[in-house]
């Protein structure tokens, strides 16, 4: 008996372990940069094959239905730098849902805008609460970053829902899409976007607008920064020439619901 003990001991702490840490044990940290590859003439862009398979395993997305023109606009707010206000009201003018993906510096530094967010029908998503690359944390610090950016956000607002997660910096796993996807949320990438977020070199209105036309295709999951004083210039026009256009805004909910009553195939 007294042999076996040992080894008994030690069967218990690793059933254990793997319990509480399956995602550690089963999935591949390897970190990946997201990336996509533009297409001209306003088509829709492609990616990874490998990137298409873990996003569809971990059910996220980085593009909408490309067989409608419909667009979906994204933010990445981690910070408030006096345009966000501007962005509110142009959306509001024009009648456009858009998501707001949430630092914990932001939820603690720009509350009113939050709460105006959900006021005014907006998706509030997470952006983790100090903006690490999830794929550099361990299982508990991941769960704790965004575990946080929903306590708080829920303090502030009283929703207790938040589906969408925006990983910082665009970087990712096999590892932090499958424990986030555990946590109930689903990872969105992108399918457009452009240099914005550099507050100290903005080129003005056309600039941005021209980037963001440019690259607008079917289905496009657009992210920008409501820190550039260009895009808040430019996004007026930018909606009002995409409806020329033929394009209707959606929001993340309206293509998750029509990909789960539909069936759409992925991505």
């Amino acid at each position: 008996m007294l042999k076996k003990t040992p080894v008994l001991a030690t069967f218990i702490f690793v059933a254990i372990f793997c319990c509480l840490s399956p995602v550690a044990s089963a999935y591949s940290n390897t970190v990946y940069n997201w990336s996509y590859k533009p297409e001209k003439d306003n088509k829709p862009v492609t990616t990874e094959p490998e990137y298409l398979d873990m996003l569809e395993r971990a059910n996220g997305f980085f593009i909408g239905d490309t067989t409608q023109k419909e667009l979906y606009l994204t933010f990445d707010n981690g910070y408030e730098n006096g345009y966000t206000e501007k962005v509110l009201d142009v959306l509001k003018e024009k009648e456009v849902p858009a998501a707001f993906f949430v630092t914990g510096h932001y939820l603690n530094d720009a509350t009113d805008l939050v709460k105006r967010m959900v006021d005014e029908g907006h998706i509030v998503g997470n952006h983790s609460w100090h903006h690490p690359s999830l794929p550099g944390v361990g299982d508990g610090r991941l769960m704790s970053e965004l575990n946080k950016v929903r306590e708080r956000f829920t303090e502030i607002t009283g929703v207790k829902e938040m589906n969408y997660l925006r990983p910082p910096r665009g970087q990712f796993s096999e590892r932090s899409l499958m424990l986030s996807e555990k946590l109930g949320y689903t990872n969105v990438f992108w399918s457009m976007a452009y240099k914005d977020w550099e507050v100290d070199k903005q080129k003005g209105g056309d600039y941005a607008y021209n980037q963001i036309m440019k690259r607008i295709h079917p289905g496009a999951v657009m992210l920008i920064h409501s820190v550039s004083s260009d895009n808040a210039e430019a996004l007026p026009r930018v909606i009002d020439d995409a409806r020329k256009q033929g394009y209707v805004f959606k929001s993340l909910d309206d293509y998750m619901f029509k990909k789960q009553t539909d069936g759409l195939p992925f991505p």
